[in-house]
């Protein structure tokens, strides 16, 4: 993976110095909150509901076991035990005091991490594929093109203060499985006719208040220009993008507003002047990012191993487990495991600190110290011999990450919602825990089949919930939290924003919602057919119908009591929740 070099060291120290001496001021008083709030979200800190929050940088989603046991120092000693990973393949502390924030950051600079451009409207975390690197389906790794583009932007001059925040996601295989067609630029590697390598772009994506399928603005962009043709899309939005209205300055309103083919005009206008200039990527400068990333030292092994074999067929969890979380590698022998963050009972995407140590312990036993943060909120250990698949298993199953049920319903993505965020309408969080309880059967939900299902508190859609196949949108009506119902989302290769089927529902109404869309999916769907499938057969009709044929109870595992403690306000104090909710 990529290890910084003097001048990361050197710009990482330097805003750990300033930062500190940005805080002394605002504890001493000779800054005020509005002066100091700018300066704060540079430095990815915000200010929640009970506390600040801090929201840590992992380019591409790739750590080391070292970064992986800081998060869990940073838990214990600054947090309240846990983090949360991030549908942006990041890691959020919500528990911090102000005081603390320097020293945390001197921290994680002391193992090559930062909280740098994870706030503010800047270019922020470049994204990508989890499985990059190891996935059949690649035509070429995209991690290096990520972090070049990550040192394009860090503190780029020119676009430091974006009318608003930016977000690049690129991707390297023939499927796409970092979401890029809703992203402010996405960008997947092809080859042309000649079998040279570019980039197929798409933008003007987004999700939020508009959300919006991104557009292709060119077809093939050579690699040699990928950070040339980027800086001239983001310059003309720079230029034109509205800053009048926070609501309206996304980059996906100014596409849509000039039209892709006036917007494409106007930045192959700007291209022009730049295209083989000092920010042409010369071969020499892909190879030396590229070295970071060559393949670990893989062993010659057999395509698959005999005990794994049978061992699956005489142990069905374990089956279950290699059918949902085990996933191909390139390299026959070794496979891509994902740990789940998404046991029954426990914030989708939360890890103990506990937990953090021991996952860094199980990437340098089975996976050459390495692990994934993936957008669905779970970790990868990408490069695991098949032979230690058992004994994988086993260690991740006393962790409490291997839940069967990647891609299943239960698989959540969900933000932290109105038990953190002040932005939030509704808790997302004890709903996903509601509706995991009410399915926590693992044949049901191998039977029901994939289906996503993604919460937000909120339109800022931070939990992806436009995209899900089901998609839970927290509202306010007088005051009080409802939540609103979308089906037919989805991201990858088909990406598509799910349609909102009717009026809202209260919080203990939505797992009885969820129960009767999938009662018409198992009515109306083919044999070996996805939910998503026959929403887009079928149409959103016969799905609302049914939802709203009778009225909607609230749900009896919600009734009585424990309904009445979800509705007591602040959580911390009843023992439905612990401390992590």
């Amino acid at each position: 993976m990529y290890r910084y070099d003097k001048f990361d060291h050197q710009i990482t120290a330097e805003r750990v110095a300033q930062f500190r001496d940005q805080v002394r001021r605002r504890l001493s008083g000779e800054l005020m909150e509005d002066e100091f709030r700018i300066l704060r979200l540079q430095n990815g800190l915000y200010m929640q509901i009970h506390a600040y929050m801090l929201r840590i940088a992992v380019p591409y989603g790739l750590l080391s076991a070292a970064q992986v046991r800081m998060f869990a120092h940073i838990a214990r000693k600054y947090d309240r035990g846990y983090g949360h990973f991030t549908t942006r393949q990041n890691i959020q502390f919500n528990w911090l005091k102000l005081q603390d924030a320097p020293d945390i950051l001197a921290d994680l600079a002391s193992v090559e991490m930062h909280a740098n451009q994870t706030s503010g409207n800047c270019i922020r975390n470049i994204t990508s594929d989890e499985f990059a690197g190891v996935a059949r389906d690649e035509i070429v790794d995209p991690r290096p093109y990520a972090e070049i583009l990550r040192q394009w932007s860090t503190f780029h001059p020119e676009f430091a203060y974006l009318p608003r925040k930016f977000k690049i996601a690129i991707t390297g295989a023939t499927e796409d499985r970092a979401a890029i067609a809703v992203h402010d630029i996405g960008m997947a590697v092809v080859k042309n006719a000649q079998g040279e390598i570019g980039f197929r772009v798409l933008v003007g994506g987004g999700l939020g208040r508009t959300p919006i399928i991104g557009s292709e603005i060119c077809e093939f962009v050579p690699w040699q220009h990928a950070i040339t043709y980027l800086e001239s899309i983001v310059r003309i939005y720079n230029e034109y993008g509205r800053r009048d209205n926070m609501f309206k300055a996304r980059i996906k309103i100014l596409v849509k507003a000039l039209g892709i083919e006036e917007f494409k005009r106007q930045v192959e206008a700007d291209w022009q002047f730049t295209k083989d200039g000092p920010c042409t990527i010369t071969v020499e400068e892909l190879n030396r990012v590229a070295a970071c990333f060559t393949a670990p030292a893989y062993e010659q092994l057999p395509e698959n191993d005999a005990a794994v074999t049978a061992f699956k067929l005489d142990n069905r969890p374990f089956a279950n487990w290699v059918q949902r979380n085990v996933k191909p590698h390139k390299v026959p022998g070794y496979a891509a495991v994902v740990l789940s963050l998404k046991k029954t009972g426990i914030a989708p995407g939360d890890a103990t600190a506990e937990q953090m140590d021991a996952a860094a312990e199980l990437a340098e036993r089975f996976s050459f110290g390495e692990l994934r943060v993936t957008h669905m909120q779970n970790l990868v250990l990408a490069d695991v011999r098949q032979s230690d698949l058992i004994e994988l298993w086993q260690a991740a199953k006393i962790l409490g990450m291997a839940t069967p049920n990647i891609g299943l319903l239960t698989d959540i993505i969900c933000c932290p919602g109105g038990d953190f965020c002040s932005l939030a309408n509704a808790r997302s969080i004890p709903l996903a825990k509601a509706i995991a309880e009410r399915f926590d059967n693992i044949d049901f939900q191998h039977d029901i089949g994939e289906i996503e299902l993604n919460m937000s508190g909120c339109m800022n859609a931070c939990g992806h919930h436009h995209v899900g196949h089901i998609g839970i949108l927290g509202v306010d009506k007088d005051g009080e939290e409802w939540n609103q119902v979308s089906i037919g989302g989805a991201q990858g290769n088909t990406s598509s924003i799910g349609k909102v089927i009717g009026r809202a529902f209260t919080f203990a109404q939505i797992p009885e919602v969820v129960a009767r869309l999938l009662q018409v999916y198992v009515r109306e769907r083919f044999e070996g057919e996805r939910f998503i499938d026959t929403v887009r057969r079928i149409g959103h009709e016969p799905f609302k119908e049914y939802v709203y044929a009778t009225p909607v109870k609230e749900d009896e595992k919600l009734a009585g009591a424990e309904y009445a403690l979800l509705e007591a306000g602040t959580p911390y104090d009843t023992p439905y929740y612990s401390p992590r909710f």
